[in-house]
């Protein structure tokens, strides 16, 4: 994995400031990266098994995949911050963005089950407390709020 990255503790909080390149493979390390932190602070068996690899997965292969448009010349950055309260991990691409409200859909209803999109979001809603959007200065936010369960 090559990533640059900065690890800072304050207080009982967890902060990671990572910048990838714009590549798939690069998706495991962070993941692994921020399931540990959760689980030095004792997150739920669950969360730590399903909700963060899977949510947190699902976010970074849309920056890559869709934000950057698998462009190699551009990079992602997350923001991740954990406590005994919640885990916040902002997903930062270099994309012009999209409408979260028009792009939420069930994949589960019959006309959509055979299709290929909307099925990244909808995990990201059903496995976070919370899934939000920004557009930022230097790209498209995606910010995924978690809870701690112990």
């Amino acid at each position: 994995m090559t990533l640059s990255a900065q690890a800072r503790t304050s207080g009982a909080s967890r902060v990671l400031e990572l910048r990838i390149r714009n590549d798939v493979n690069e998706i495991e390390g962070v993941v692994d990266l921020v399931r540990r932190e959760c689980e030095a602070l004792q997150y739920g068996r669950r969360q730590l098994m399903l909700n963060v690899p899977v949510a947190l997965t699902e976010a970074l292969s849309n920056a890559i995949l869709r934000g950057n448009g698998e462009d190699p010349t551009k990079s992602v950055r997350v923001h991740a911050r954990v406590d005994a309260l919640a885990l916040v991990v902002e997903v930062i691409d270099e994309g012009a963005g999209f409408d979260l409200a028009a792009c939420l859909c069930d994949p589960t209803t019959p006309d959509r089950l055979n299709g290929e999109d909307g099925r990244g979001l909808f995990l990201m809603q059903k496995l976070m407390d919370r899934v939000e959007r920004f557009d930022g200065r230097t790209g498209n936010t995606v910010r995924l709020t978690l809870r701690r369960e112990s």
